[in-house]
């Protein structure tokens, strides 16, 4: 008989951490004492990447 392992997930406590407002809709949370606009760059950096992946550009056949 196969056993399930169980998963043994703590979520983080956020009394430890720090907010960052990123926009209207987007929070993250640091470590406290970290500096938040590296965090807000870093983010953004992230995410642009991720947006320029999505969005492949068309290459021109010539003929």
């Amino acid at each position: 008989m196969v056993e399930k392992k169980q998963n043994n997930f703590k979520t983080p406590d956020l009394s430890k951490l720090q907010e960052v407002i990123i926009d209207g809709r987007t929070k993250i949370y640091i470590a406290d004492g970290a500096d938040p606009e590296e965090a807000r760059s870093r983010y953004l950096l992230r995410i642009e990447a991720k947006n320029k992946m999505l969005v492949a550009t068309k290459k021109t056949v010539a003929s």
